[in-house]
């Protein structure tokens, strides 16, 4: 079996790619095994020495690896590499963190001395997405080697050369065998590889419905799973929202990598005095984006992924536009061989429309009325997912007290939402269960182990 990937901006076949025999995999899985029988015994100092190594090499191959990025999956070049410099960081901070994050809390109880340790529990499956193919995979990668587990890695068929530079990556920073390995395996494989005894956890990010068979098949094996799914993230505008900086967010959030991460803002939720001049910026702002070669500096909008991916985006606007919502700019796809999808704007768009209820995953904004602020809490969380929202107000007090009545996993004041190694993600109702990065992130795939000494 095989598969190939394209590049996105072209649709010109960049490699083919063969999974893993049986024999193959078996081999990975059993030195896995080995490597997280070693690896939890060594000390924060040997762990962080390793993760540090590994962001110095990607120091050294930054441009490299971002031009990889690009090729596989489109993203415009000057992105992948913020995304490359946020995984050097993430290495740093781990390095220096994780012993205090992982550090045992003393409890008072009658005992002479009562204690939680944290353990790692051996192997976790990572199962990544392609829109971020290096920042999705270190941010759970890097956090777990430094708990002392072993990873193996299932990334998405679309990015397996981000995948294998990875891998040797952690080879060339010196990593014992096993330690951290790329499977490129069928699906049928991948679920053959959450039931084996020597895996002991999954890490999913993906989209609601794999998430939902991912996490039923982890739970079938009392696997821990940590499942970060889709997103209708809402952006709040209120009446005393600073506009230009309100609208500055809201066209990074969109229409960066073409609208396809998942803790970007889709819905935009407008108070009806504000609605016109904003609506008037978006509109005008879309229309300046620029398509074209994501590795020239001066294209502002990338290629979708795939182009099953911009057929699902076209097949979504479609629906909204038939039930009332009105198409303010593209709507369509762009010429050429590439996976272009016109940046798009709908107004009037209303509970019950596909916009409102379903995560768009490419670069269509979605513009609703709101009366106040109380209507706007109840349209964001009027939605089954619950990952990420913002709130623009010049009452940062206020936009505190709005910001606690959402339910979401993220929810930002007066700024771009975004994972931060320091602080805990991932989401609530549909959009998934458990958290990656911060002490909770850290914590996910640890024993948390009590100890009792009368």
């Amino acid at each position: 079996m095989n598969f190939a990937t394209r590049n996105p901006y072209n649709n010109q076949l960049i490699e083919e790619f063969a999974f893993l025999s049986d024999a193959e995999l078996e081999s990975r899985l059993t030195a896995s095994r080995e490597a997280a029988l070693h690896w939890r015994n060594t000390s924060f100092v040997e762990r962080a020495a390793l993760v540090l190594a590994i962001g110095s090499k990607l120091k050294e191959r930054r441009q490299e690896m971002a031009e990889t990025i690009t090729l596989e999956m489109g993203k415009l070049l000057n992105e992948a590499l913020g995304e490359v410099d946020k995984c050097i960081g993430a290495c740093e901070y781990y390095a220096e963190h994780a012993e205090t994050m992982l550090q045992d809390d003393l409890i008072s109880t009658p005992a002479s001395r009562s204690l939680v340790s944290y353990e790692p529990l051996g192997t976790v499956l990572a199962i990544m997405p392609w829109n971020f193919p290096l920042w999705q995979v270190f941010r759970c990668m890097i956090p777990n080697l430094m708990a002392g587990n072993a990873v193996l890695l299932k990334h998405a068929p679309n990015v397996p050369r981000s995948a294998k530079a990875i891998e040797q990556l952690v080879i060339d920073a010196g990593a014992p065998e096993g330690l951290f390995a790329d499977l490129t395996i069928s699906v049928d494989q991948a679920a053959k590889v959450i039931a084996d005894y020597r895996v002991h956890g999954v890490a999913f990010t993906g989209s609601e419905m794999a998430g939902r068979q991912i996490g039923a098949l982890a739970g079938q094996h009392l696997k821990k799973a940590v499942l970060e799914l889709g997103g209708s993230d809402p952006l709040i505008i209120l009446d005393d929202a600073d506009l230009e900086a309100a609208v500055d967010v809201a066209m990074r959030a969109r229409f960066a990598n073409a609208g396809q991460i998942c803790i970007a803002a889709k819905r935009f939720l407008v108070v009806s005095s504000r609605m016109a001049e904003f609506t008037e910026m978006v509109v005008e702002r879309s229309r300046a984006l620029q398509a074209g070669d994501p590795m020239l500096a001066e294209t502002t909008l990338a290629p979708m992924a795939r182009a099953d991916l911009r057929d699902k985006v076209h097949q979504q606007l479609q629906a909204t536009v038939a039930d009332g919502a009105k198409l303010l700019t593209g709507g369509d796809m762009l010429p050429g061989d590439g996976f272009f999808y016109a940046p798009t704007v709908l107004s009037e768009v209303e509970l019950g429309m596909t916009a409102f209820s379903e995560e768009i995953f490419g670069p269509v904004a979605a513009i609703i009325s709101v009366r106040d602020e109380a209507d706007a809490i109840a349209q964001a969380n009027a939605t089954r997912f619950g990952l990420g929202a913002s709130i623009w107000t010049q009452d940062v007090a206020k936009g505190e007290q709005l910001a606690r009545c959402l339910d979401v996993g993220a929810a930002f004041v007066n700024a771009q939402v975004a994972s931060d190694v320091r602080m805990p993600f991932g989401g609530t109702k549909a959009s998934g269960l458990g958290r990656e990065l911060g002490v909770n992130g850290i914590r996910e795939f640890c024993n948390a182990k009590s100890v009792w000494v009368a």
